[in-house]
């Protein structure tokens, strides 16, 4: 009998042993995967040779907590001081320097300090495409807002987001952080990829690794973490773009600059925000936000504007002056 059984735990203990053996080699598999970058998505492109950069206000930086110099470039306020503060966050691939340099402009013409960041992974800040850990990039925002309140402790600051900067505004606006902005604006956000707003692959945006994706979050759930500086979401930027666009996302940069999931991030919101988009959104179902954000905590304004696509609205002056008036007039209260 104690052989029996002898045998028949070793008999379960090799059978395991296959299972872990199969499952590893599976998510080796998985994680060996080459990500595909899409072909170049043109109306993006497009929209950069819209925005004028000889103007761009030189680079300037600050210290985040883990002793990194990240950058940022500061639009000092024109014509009636609205008394405001704008941080301006741009959207996947993107930086500070590149299409929502129009806005900033805007903004700043209208009376608004504007300060457009180049979030860590993008521009000059940090490695391109990574970042240290999920949570770094609201980290780094706080660290931004405290250096920002040396010189101005006191005036309303809002955050501005475009696409997945967007996204970025929205997980800031229900997170721990949220008390350091009197509000948000969202344009033409990305509520993730399930979220009827958002078109298959964001219109041709976005290529991400499906399998390589899965894989990490099965590594996650068991508690190992070795992997997520593998790269897994790929845009559809111009060939030889490596020096000014970011153009791949490792698994935790894809995680952080992103919403956390849009219902549980609107449910969570206690302070006024707003949505702009583009009518005619390519990457967007524009005409859907009106029903996200029914299940937010707080009165959430959507405006469309017409004959405006996914860029057009930070890079367009129409659409440009639309955001900034919002910025420059409303207050806490919505008003």
């Amino acid at each position: 009998m104690f052989g029996r059984f002898i045998r028949g735990g070793l008999s379960g203990f090799k059978w395991a042993l296959c299972g872990v053996g199969a499952l590893s080699l599976t998510v080796l598999a998985l994680l060996a995967t080459p990500l595909q970058r899409p072909p170049e998505l043109q109306s993006i492109s497009r929209a950069r040779g819209m925005v004028d950069l000889s103007t761009l206000p030189a680079v300037e930086r600050y210290q985040a907590r883990d002793g990194s110099w990240l950058g940022f470039r500061h639009y000092g306020a024109r014509g009636v001081p609205a008394g405001r503060v704008a941080i301006v966050i741009h959207g996947s691939s993107g930086s500070s320097g590149g299409t929502i340099h129009a806005l900033s402009q805007a903004l700043a013409a209208r009376g608004v300090e504007t300060f457009a960041l180049d979030i860590r992974g993008h521009g000059v800040s940090g490695t391109r495409g990574d970042i240290g850990y999920v949570g770094q990039l609201e980290d780094d925002l706080a660290d931004f807002v405290a250096e920002l309140r040396k010189a101005n402790p006191s005036a309303p600051i809002t955050l501005v987001g475009h696409s997945s900067g967007g996204g970025f505004a929205l997980r800031i606006a229900s997170s721990p952080v949220q008390n350091l902005f009197e509000r948000a604006v969202l344009l033409a956000p990305y509520l993730g990829y399930d979220a009827p707003t958002t078109r298959p692959n964001s219109g041709g945006w976005a290529k991400a690794d499906v399998p390589r994706i899965l894989a990490l979050t099965a590594l996650r759930a068991i508690g190992v973490n070795c992997c997520d500086a593998l790269p897994v979401l790929a845009f559809a930027v111009p060939s030889n773009s490596e020096q000014r666009l970011t153009t791949t996302y490792t698994d935790r940069l894809m995680r952080n600059f992103a919403v956390r999931d849009y219902r549980r991030d609107f449910a969570a919101v206690t302070k006024p925000f707003t949505i702009i988009s583009g009518a005619d959104d390519e990457l967007m179902f524009a005409d859907k936000y009106a029903e996200v954000v029914r299940g937010a905590a707080v009165a959430v304004d959507v405006k469309l504007i017409d004959g405006i696509d996914h860029m057009g609205i930070v890079a367009s002056s129409k659409a440009a002056a639309i955001v900034a008036d919002d910025v420059a007039t409303r207050g806490a209260a919505g008003s």
